[in-house]
């Protein structure tokens, strides 16, 4: 089950580094010269406090090294989709059943793992979690797997998800105190999505919870017609959560609800997919919960990252969390309560008549799938997908690579279960822009247009005043955060696949993104 190739031409300061092990209390906020997890830090923010890349010398970043993959990797999900973690001077990614180590200075491979999958659906992987000398990862077949750090020697694998159910996994573990988060991945049949913890040294169960209730009496199982016949599912936990150490709250975002497009046979709310929740972390049970699409029928998953920073509102400080949806809506809560602060939209959107007392859309029946057609925005593909956004806590501002397109969506039968499918984009029209929007009042303070469409970059903000995305001509861009200025770009040759993210090695701050099956290093060299 298993191939493992261990490169020995690596830097003497690599080796060094293997022994000082990751602590996980450090994942709150972590030094510049690490990367610890998946968000550089628990809040999701992704902003960095380097500033030796600015606004003011961006014309001298350069590329410093380049590493390719290869062919050899396999031609299914080869594109880097996830984002690098620095640990001791190593870079550690994925792609499915791949994992590689390569040196953060020079992007020479130190080892790579191989993992002979059984099946399963390869799309992509968010990429590795790390605690202490270990290093762990999910597989397309429904396995976590865990490696030394030091070598990429194999310590256990454990089934997290079952392959003939049509799960599948692909998200990166994150590592909370003595837990591992694992989430699952699967939309084929009407199978409930959940979060599991497992023991960082055994991978033995810790706790699960069910994004969708089991059993009538379960809380939001009045939200299912059948849940007693279990003819009800969805709620996938595929993207990374978020964590608040100070509250011990987890944040994830869940997926859209099974049938996907066909609602009729789940009139309802369908609790607790497509929402916010916050659980404990030692335990595993809810907290609180908000909901960003009632009943959704679109395919609109709000699993896009819970972002967590204090601001101000009203002039009393709050501690807040916001999330850029999926269905085109921006929301912003009280983290300690789920108490809704701000709903807008950061894209024009077209299904919802309103909004209710707590903040939540309500649908338009209107937008629901129809025998002739309902045009739709955001399109199936949504105004944003799985990669992250970024928060700066200097400017204020949440940014977000966005799309606005429409989709028209089908139903093809009346019956009591219809079935069908949307995601015909009519005539192919979208537009794709960076949003800077101000947490406060949810308004676009501006907007930079990218020339064409259907972007799916991660965001990257600095204290440098800096944005980093990629833009549908395959560039990845650096922007003045107060203005949208653009900058600097570097053309890659395919699309920014993952998440920028940036540290600071031998007084050089470098950057680090992924288009395809490459990873590119840009550096600023110390003056």
């Amino acid at each position: 089950m298993r191939l493992l190739r261990t490169f020995l031409g690596f830097s003497l300061a690599a080796t060094a580094v293997f022994g000082q092990f990751l602590n996980p209390a450090k994942l709150q906020q972590p030094a510049t010269d690490t990367w610890p997890t998946y968000n550089g830090d628990y809040s999701g923010r992704r902003f960095s406090t380097l500033s030796k890349i600015n606004s003011s010398n961006i014309d001298s970043l350069s590329l410093a090294w380049v590493y390719r993959i290869g062919a050899g990797a396999g031609t299914l999900g080869g594109a880097i989709k996830s984002t690098p973690l620095l640990v001791g001077g190593i870079l550690y990614f994925t792609i499915p059943d791949h994992v590689w180590a390569v040196d953060a200075r020079t992007g020479r491979e130190v080892w790579q793992y191989e993992w002979k999958s059984k099946g399963g659906i390869h799309l992509g992987n968010r990429g590795v979690g790390i605690y202490e000398g270990w290093l762990y990862f999910e597989t397309p077949d429904c396995h976590l797997v865990s490696l030394n750090l030091k070598d990429g020697k194999e310590r256990w694998s454990k089934q997290v998800c079952d392959m003939d159910q049509y799960y599948y996994a692909s998200v990166a573990p994150i590592v909370i105190k003595n837990h591992v988060l694992v989430g699952v991945s699967g939309d084929d049949l009407d199978i409930p999505g959940y979060l599991e913890s497992r023991d960082p040294e055994t991978g033995d169960l810790q706790w699960r919870w069910y994004t969708v209730p089991q059993k009538k009496g379960d809380p939001g199982s009045e939200t299912w017609p059948n849940v007693d016949a279990m003819k009800h599912g969805g709620g996938m936990t595929w993207v990374p959560s978020t964590y608040d150490p100070e509250l011990n709250l987890i944040y994830v975002g869940t997926g859209n609800p099974q049938p996907v497009i066909a609602g009729k046979a789940r009139n309802g709310s369908d609790l607790f997919t497509e929402s916010i929740v916050a659980l404990d972390a030692d335990t595993g049970k809810m907290v609180w919960y908000f909901q960003c699409s009632p009943h959704d029928t679109h395919d609109w998953d709000a699993v896009q990252t819970p972002v967590l920073f204090d601001g101000e509102i009203d002039g009393k400080p709050r501690k807040l969390l916001a999330q850029a949806s999926r269905n085109g809506k921006f929301f912003v809560l009280d983290r300690t309560n789920g108490k809704n602060i701000v709903s807008s939209e950061f894209v024009k959107t077209n299904w919802a008549k309103g909004v209710d007392s707590r903040g939540q859309p309500i649908p338009n029946p209107a937008k629901e799938p129809q025998i002739d057609g309902a045009l739709v925005s955001p399109n199936q593909g949504g105004a944003v997908n799985w990669p992250p956004p970024s928060f700066s806590p200097q400017t204020g501002l949440f940014y977000v690579n966005a799309t606005r397109a429409f989709s028209e969506y089908y139903i093809f039968d009346t019956g009591d279960k219809p079935e069908g499918w949307g995601g015909n984009d009519r005539g192919g029209w979208g537009e794709s822009m960076l949003q800077a929007l101000d947490y406060k009042t949810g308004k676009i303070c501006w907007s930079h247009k990218w020339e064409g469409s259907g972007i799916r970059s991660g965001v990257l903000s600095t204290a440098g005043n800096l944005v980093f995305a990629g833009d549908p001509s395959n560039n990845l861009v650096a922007l003045n955060a107060k203005t949208g200025e653009p900058l600097w770009h570097a053309n890659l040759g395919e699309a920014v696949s993952n998440g920028p993210m940036t540290y600071e090695l031998d007084g050089a701050q470098y950057l680090v993104v992924g288009a395809g099956d490459t990873l590119y290093g840009f550096a600023m060299l110390s003056k």
